[in-house]
């Protein structure tokens, strides 16, 4: 998994029946260099100009083999480390780069050549898993909660039964899937995670990101700010299922705060924005249980707490889960689910028209 933070990727392992978790294995998280991290946001803009998912204007076609020479060095790199017994996966499932997400015209791109993956690591494939769910009417994102459905069962003794429970994904984009008692999860992007405030302190204080809130510790929240972005940006109002770019927000609405002071206020429009989500929701959730980078912001979680009422926020660790991992895990989940037919999305996560499986396989030496 290599996510809207685009500070490297993530790889993990899973045992799984693609409905229940057997084991969750080892992970591993090799950091791309700053220069290709630079190349990753130029891409971003280039990709402002696709109109059809497989074109590849500028430079995207020689971004595109770099980032899958990149993956198949994790697979490398994560198969060389581990213990035995997981050492040679049945297959992989591969996110690859998000470079543009426009669901409202049924647009997703993301750079990362199956095939080409299958016959560097020498092992099947499972790729493209948004595309599908866009063609029965999806938002294509997020794709994640089918695995936090799962998780929500497997929670230790403390934590088990404490429905409705949200699990919250904090990467570049936030993220929420509401897990029921009964039913299908319901699950929408948030708002902005990380990637206003990486934006902000590159911005403002040359670093890519603000480690362990210390930026932010030396600020204080504006709260006009943060109603600014909360009340004047439409996308609040809109209830889910809906589905973020990491463009969508900009630093307009801070301009002019002092550095620590926009680190600061940019956590409070993170947390703030997540807990709003519960306008959308049919139940107030008991327990929220954060995943991501952004649960190792103290800001974002200590204002979590204060704004959950009685409910209770627990880190993943808390509830015995690995919060770094959590997305490159689903990936591994969902690749099973597409091997077996599974439903990856449904009409409460992405709003497609029917649950919808998809993915397309790449074995070695091989088409798709």
């Amino acid at each position: 998994m290599s996510g809207t933070s685009m500070d490297g990727i993530d790889v993990a392992a899973l045992k799984s029946d693609g409905e229940t978790i057997s084991e969750i294995g080892p992970g591993i998280f090799v950091p791309y260099a700053s220069a290709f991290r630079r190349k990753l946001e130029g891409a971003l803009e280039v990709a402002k100009s696709i109109r059809r998912r497989e074109e590849r204007p500028g430079n995207l076609a020689e971004i595109e083999r770099e980032i899958t020479e990149h993956h198949a060095a994790a697979v490398e790199a994560f198969l060389a480390s581990a213990p035995a017994g997981w050492e040679k996966p049945e297959v992989i499932g591969f996110h690859g780069q998000t470079v543009l997400h426009r669901p409202q015209i049924g647009l997703t791109v993301q750079l990362g050549d199956g095939p080409m993956l299958a016959s560097r690591t020498r092992l099947p494939v499972i790729y493209d898993m948004r595309a599908n769910d866009m063609v029965l009417g999806g938002q294509g994102a997020p794709l994640v909660p089918a695995y936090h459905a799962a998780l929500a069962r497997s929670l230790p003794p403390a934590l088990a039964g404490r429905y409705p429970i949200v699990f919250v994904n904090i990467g570049g984009i936030s993220n929420i899937t509401f897990v029921p008692v009964t039913g299908d999860p319901i699950a929408f992007d948030t708002g902005p995670g990380n990637t206003l405030i990486d934006q902000w302190v590159a911005a403002h204080g040359g670093v890519p990101f603000d480690a362990d809130g210390a930026i932010a510790g030396e600020g204080h929240v504006v709260g006009t700010v943060v109603r600014r972005y909360l009340e004047n940006h439409p996308f609040f109002d809109q209830p889910g299922p809906k589905s973020l770019d990491r463009n969508d927000f900009t630093l307009d609405a801070a301009s002019g705060l002092e550095l620590a002071d926009g680190a600061r206020t940019l956590a409070a429009v993170t947390a703030k924005a997540i807990l709003k989500a519960v306008e959308h929701l049919p139940e107030r959730p008991k327990l929220w249980i954060l995943c991501g980078g952004g649960r190792k912001n103290p800001h974002i979680v200590a204002d979590m707490k204060a704004g959950a009422g009685d409910a209770e926020v627990v880190l993943a660790e808390d509830a015995g889960l690995r919060g770094d991992f959590t997305e490159a895990e689903a990936w591994a989940f969902l690749a099973i689910r597409s091997r077996r037919g599974l439903p990856l999305t449904w009409p409460t996560t992405t709003g497609c028209r029917e649950p919808a499986t998809g993915g397309v396989l790449a074995k070695p030496g091989s088409n798709p």
